[in-house]
């Protein structure tokens, strides 16, 4: 059964907006968390736009399944994920102009530096992770890395509309997946994924892992958290059963 994670980012995009105490993401994480998740996802951006500092460590502190930090690859965002040792570290590209991230690492650009880092967090016990494209070439980069896994970003999948083009973009991600599963990486993938698309994804069989956030909370505007996680994981199930 595929796992999902589910990022409460956005819970604190909405409190940050009054800079006040309402919503708090670790609420937001214990009611996702009565619905059967396997994690809780977070990112900690470098212009802390959303999550903060105290919002990781408490998320950490109290959750009772585990806890994926995202993050850029800088030397502060390493020293801070070392304090805390999250269960997994996953790291993506990060402008800080953009809106949401906006598309997968240049592994294979910077090998040696993510390497760097990778020995870092192994050494403190932490999982290792890549967000990347469904590139082949940076499938093979973050195989070079020593990643324990990689993330395929669906955000492109995620904003076509013609059906040529997203069985196109599917068949790219399934390729990707495959290769990855080959050399021994794990396999998850998130971005942009919603209801009506993430059934695809859940049924690519070496995808064994979704992030899903943005969506799931502007749901929960409508239906509430725990029935939008919920309806979720019967999407994802209803390819599995």
């Amino acid at each position: 059964m595929t796992r999902l994670f589910v990022n409460v980012d956005h819970v604190a995009t909405l409190r940050e907006a009054r800079k006040t105490l309402e919503p708090d993401p670790l609420k937001a994480a214990l009611l996702v968390e009565k619905t059967g998740v396997d994690g809780i996802t977070v990112h900690l951006r470098e212009d802390r736009r959303h999550i903060q500092d105290e919002d990781v460590r408490v998320i950490h502190e109290n959750i009772s399944t585990k806890l994926n930090l995202e993050m850029a690859a800088t030397e502060e965002m390493v020293n801070i994920a070392l304090e805390l040792k999250p269960y997994q570290v996953s790291l993506v590209p990060e402008k800080r102009q953009e809106i949401t991230t906006e598309g997968g690492l240049n592994v294979s650009g910077q090998i040696s530096e993510l390497s760097g880092i990778r020995d870092k967090i192994k050494n403190a016990g932490i999982l290792f992770s890549l967000f990347v494209d469904p590139d082949l070439g940076q499938v093979e980069a973050s195989k070079n890395v020593h990643a324990d896994s990689i993330e395929i970003n669906t955000g492109h999948y995620s904003e076509l509309s013609e059906p040529n083009e997203i069985e196109a973009e599917l068949m790219r991600i399934r390729k990707a997946a495959n290769h990855a599963s080959e050399m021994g990486l794990r396999v998850f993938a998130g971005h942009g994924l919603n209801f009506d698309n993430v059934a695809a994804i859940a049924a690519i069989p070496e995808i064994e892992e979704l992030n899903i956030g943005h969506f799931l909370v502007a749901q929960s505007v409508y239906m509430g958290i725990e029935n939008a996680v919920k309806k979720m994981i019967r999407v994802i199930r209803t390819v599995q059963s």
